[in-house]
């Protein structure tokens, strides 16, 4: 069959040109062989969505759209043409270290976030911020996982984006520390200064491998900056984001 030989985007091309291929892109048969093995996982257990009254090409349209779980503190979502996954989690999801002292770190609101809202760092001796998922990866492979920050806190100002820097110091000093491990005993560690003020950059913690995909994988990460000799502020932090190696080193970044 032709359709099954392509992907999704092309599939719903072809639908539009007659009757026989928009039938044809219907078949339950079609959309299933698009769909990880437990795609059931993410619709039930994670997004709490019965799969028995949706079509499979309903099933995947659901999951390529950004999907907020865990009071909306993460998201997950298929990439349209390649159905691997991609895991968003915010920083309100994250252990910070001195989170509830306003003197040093602040929850702010911003549409350059998709959760619109980043933790902002004032200033404090000791960077630490922690993390943890539990989750069952939908396809095997090797997988990334990147802290999304940004030196300078973002501002509107005359309906224009601008970047206030003035509280940013200390990340020229000594490097960050990214770490990560799994339930599997898997470890990655990597340092770097942090750079580029007034862009989000990705970066880029460690990657990891999933083998079996239908049993939880743990994956704990960190980042940390604990050298007390200096003070460190004006950081940003977003999001953590895991998804599939590409090959890629930390960048600028725009998108959320």
């Amino acid at each position: 069959m032709i359709l099954a030989e392509l992907d999704p985007p092309e599939i719903c091309k072809l639908a539009g040109l007659n009757r026989a291929f928009r039938i044809a892109s219907l078949a339950d048969n079609l959309w299933k062989s698009k769909l990880p093995s437990n795609y059931e996982f993410l619709m039930e257990r994670v997004l709490g969505e019965p799969v028995g009254y949706l079509t499979k090409k309903e099933i995947y349209a659901r999951l390529c759209r950004p999907n907020a779980f865990d009071g909306g503190t993460k998201e997950v979502w298929l990439d349209k043409v390649s159905a691997k996954m991609y895991l968003s989690i915010s920083s309100k999801a994250l252990k910070i270290t001195g989170m509830d002292d306003r003197r040093y770190w602040n929850h702010i609101p911003t549409g350059e976030s998709r959760f619109n809202t980043v933790a902002y760092l004032q200033q404090i001796w000791w960077v630490e911020l922690v993390g943890e998922i539990e989750f069952e990866f939908l396809l095997p492979g090797k997988y990334s996982l990147f802290f999304r920050l940004q030196l300078g806190k973002t501002l509107k100002r005359f309906g224009r984006r601008v970047c206030d820097l003035g509280r940013v110091h200390g990340w020229d000093i000594k490097p960050v520390r990214f770490q990560l491990s799994t339930s599997g005993c898997q470890e990655a560690t990597s340092e770097c200064y942090l750079h580029d003020p007034g862009n989000w950059v990705h970066y880029h913690a460690g990657d990891f491998i999933v083998e079996n995909t239908h049993m939880p994988s743990r994956v704990k990460f960190s980042m940390v900056q604990i050298d007390c000799t200096h003070t460190k502020g004006g950081l940003s932090v977003d999001s953590v984001l895991i998804c599939p190696s590409k090959r890629i080193e930390s960048r600028s970044s725009q998108i959320t």
